[in-house]
């Protein structure tokens, strides 16, 4: 029975750690589809959802089948409903990634007069590159079994906040210059509140990770990270 459940676990892990490459994948192309307003890009993003739906499904059935046929206990049954909570997550990341990419394909941005300094200003491209990088840093933070490496995806949560709050300030000055944009500043502030939040799902995963390590349950703690520094 410990030989056939490890298989499965094996298994298990190795499809979540699929679903993690398509939805980084997703979150990387419609960052960069907003950045450029490539709505071909955008468009790839939207047809690629449907995959991490599916993903999602299958991984949901598996984690269901293993708890019911192997019935795992401690560490393995910890990995189990951490992947399973995980995997919901990833899920959400896929549904923002796909929402970015809707506004890139629903503003034209090529008939848009959009000052080149706004998203510089806006400090949208390092909010897409922080979210990013936090989802890579909780991957290898499972994959190594690393806590600290996890304590670092909270505190990297902090800048997309910063930034994030900030961007309503820039866009009203800008709005104030360029009253004919309304529509698109509106539009643009669900990208920010995309991003952010797809950084609070982030750091559920890595509350689910160091669950899974270290049995210590984060959520709801008001966690930073000087819990594991």
């Amino acid at each position: 029975m410990v030989k056939f459940i490890e298989s499965e676990l094996v298994l298990l892990k190795k499809e979540v750690d699929e679903m993690w490459t398509l939805v980084y994948s997703q979150l990387d192309r419609a960052g960069e589809a907003v950045l450029t307003f490539d709505s071909e890009l955008a468009q790839q993003v939207r047809l690629r959802e449907r995959r991490v739906n599916a993903m999602e499904l299958k991984i949901d059935s598996d984690v269901e089948d293993i708890i019911a046929l192997y019935n795992p206990v401690a560490i393995d049954l910890r990995f189990v409903l951490a992947m399973l909570k995980i995997n919901t997550n990833l899920e959400r990341l896929g549904d923002f990634a796909e929402g970015i990419a809707r506004f890139a394909i629903d503003c034209k941005g090529d008939s848009l007069d959009i000052d080149e300094e706004l998203f510089a200003r806006l400090r949208l491209g390092e909010m897409v590159r922080q979210v990013l990088s936090m989802l890579e840093l909780a991957k290898k933070s499972l994959q190594e079994e690393n806590l600290e490496m996890a304590a670092n995806v909270f505190a990297k949560d902090n800048l997309l906040d910063e930034i994030n709050a900030e961007a309503p300030k820039v866009l009203a000055d800008y709005l104030s210059r360029h009253p004919e944009q309304a529509l698109f500043c509106l539009e643009l502030v669900s990208v920010f509140r995309k991003l952010e939040r797809a950084g609070d799902h982030i750091t559920n995963i890595a509350e689910e990770i160091v669950f899974f390590i270290d049995a210590k349950v984060l959520k709801h703690s008001g966690h930073t990270d000087e819990h594991y520094t």
